[in-house]
């Protein structure tokens, strides 16, 4: 058995590990099997990509491109490919890949299983809009070829590696001028402004994204929102990534650091001017700090995202930013943007129209699961749904009431896969 855990380190659990490194015995290495899940970086938050006391398949072998179109940007990979190759890979011949996360280390598969979002929903919506066909291997031994459209792909974009085991995918890369972006970043002081701001600059902008400092009672905050453009100016040299160097013995996330560290950031960028930036700078900055994961302790973190509908969207964010202070909690990694008119591929995709709330809490034990009882309702009220690829303690009934099309997707579960997140909320 071996110890694994994810992301928010809130525990770690035995597994046994089976390697899949070759994409042709995929589907005859799973067959048969019970109680197995398909593991990639690990780099969800939660328990999506847990299995304790079962079986994960490791499938970070499978990581090389199949076949490449330059002309059209059609690129085949495995599903064990890092987001970072594909860019790196991309970028020199002119193509990147439309829709990213906040981390490139995420593979291909998890992209797909979590239906990951980016800073650009609103003009390029999640990363299963750009998938053109995925390879699905079951534990009964098929394996099918799915397309958009088809019921099984449907239920595999957001499925939460549910369906079977993702061997491979074609998916369709998006023109870049180059690595560059023009970002401008501009101040807000309130929620109000933070909406005006998102609604004027989706039509321009390929990129929106705010930081808000949710400690501040009127909910100021620094907006982002960048296009690719073409730059004569050389890649910037590697650089070596920091590496968090130990776990602290306790949060070096709390009270007194995240007011000062949040009144820093706040006025550091307000006055920032506009720049040119280096993609992985601008999409991915906390990937240069690695196991950046261990300031919280040893007791891990929580993120909590939700997305809310746009109608009751002001209302909704602004009760859950009172709520935090009120608890006395908070988050310096605060991110709050909006996503477009745009209906999801996956039956349980995340991303809706709306605005999406995300913030990482150290693990506090029972005032943070309180807090998050009364952030519940908050959304439960408004009609919005939590995000499982960032969750760790969602009940089931908030659960199936953000994903209306969950009766929908049951019936092609792959009967042999489970996760500690689909015991929780499936009940298997």
């Amino acid at each position: 058995m071996v110890a694994v855990g994810s992301w928010g380190r809130l525990g770690i659990h035995d597994h046994r590990m089976q390697l899949l490194a070759d994409r042709a015995r995929v589907h005859g290495d799973i067959s048969g099997q019970r109680q197995g899940l398909a593991f990639g970086m690990g780099r969800s938050y939660g328990d999506v990509c847990l299995n304790p006391g079962g079986t994960l398949w490791d499938l970070r072998s499978l990581d090389r491109f199949i076949a490449f179109d330059e002309q059209t940007g059609r690129l085949r990979c495995e599903s064990g490919t890092l987001l970072r190759e594909i860019q790196r890979f991309g970028v020199t011949r002119g193509w990147m890949l439309p829709v990213v996360p906040g981390t490139q280390y995420v593979t291909v598969g998890g992209a797909i299983a979590n239906d990951v979002h980016g800073k650009n929903h609103h003009r390029y919506g999640c990363f299963g809009d750009h998938v053109t066909q995925l390879t699905l291997a079951r534990t009964s031994g098929e394996v099918l070829s799915c397309l958009p459209g088809d019921t099984m792909f449907a239920a595999t974009v957001g499925g939460l590696g549910l369906t079977g085991v993702i061997v491979e995918a074609e998916l369709q890369l998006r023109r870049v001028p180059g690595p560059w972006l023009d970002v401008e970043t501009l101040p807000y002081q309130d929620l109000q402004q933070f909406f005006t701001l998102a609604d004027a600059s989706e039509p321009d902008w390929e990129h929106t994204v705010s930081w808000i400092d949710c400690l501040h009672p009127s909910g100021r905050g620094i907006f982002m929102r960048a296009n690719s453009v073409a730059a004569d100016q050389p890649e910037p040299p590697s650089r070596a990534d920091v590496r968090f160097p130990f776990v602290p013995p306790t949060s070096l996330v709390n009270r007194l650091s995240l007011r000062s560290f949040n009144a820093m950031y706040y006025h550091l960028k307000k006055t920032q001017p506009r720049s040119l930036q280096h993609y992985v700078q601008f999409f991915h900055p906390l990937d240069r700090i690695q196991d950046w994961n261990r300031m919280y302790g040893p007791h891990g973190f929580y993120q909590y995202q939700c997305v809310l509908p746009r109608e009751a969207g002001a209302t909704g964010i602004q009760a859950m930013l009172k709520t935090i202070r009120r608890a006395g909690m908070g988050s310096f990694l605060a991110v709050l943007k909006t996503f477009g008119q745009r209906d999801a591929v996956g039956m349980l995709s995340f991303a809706r129209p709306g605005v999406t709330l995300a913030l990482d809490f150290p693990n506090a034990g029972a005032p943070t699961l309180a807090l998050f009882e009364r952030l519940d309702a908050i959304v439960l009220e408004a009609g919005g749904r939590l995000y499982p690829a960032k969750d760790a303690r969602m009940p089931r009934a908030l659960f199936e009431a953000g994903y209306p099309r969950l009766q929908e997707f049951l019936p092609l579960r792959d009967a042999g896969i489970s996760s500690a997140m689909s015991r929780r909320l499936l009940g298997n």
